[in-house]
């Protein structure tokens, strides 16, 4: 059996708190459908408040789930690779 340090448990509890709400976990499933959509976009298809989707998208790129590209004046995200296993994981669960 592998031995973990306490660290990545630390960090393992990040990242399951990144995506541990059903808000964000409806991103996710539009940012692998869609990618690339700024926050304006992501509230708009998801009929949320653009504070509450912002503080959203917030956290999960701070989990390192999602990954914020500068497109001139835009914001762009996309799901990055743990995101992606996150998802798939998800998708599991139902």
């Amino acid at each position: 059996m592998k031995k973990y340090k306490r660290s990545q448990f630390y960090q393992m509890e990040r990242t399951v708190k990144g995506f541990s709400n059903h808000r964000r976990i409806e991103i996710m499933f539009l940012l692998d459908k869609r990618p690339e959509l700024s926050v304006n976009e992501i509230c708009r298809e998801l009929k949320i408040n653009f504070n509450t989707g912002s503080d959203h998208i917030r956290k999960l790129a701070q989990s390192g789930i999602v990954m914020k590209r500068a497109d001139n004046k835009t914001v762009r995200h996309a799901l990055t690779e743990k995101g992606k296993a996150i998802l798939s994981f998800c998708k599991t669960l139902v």
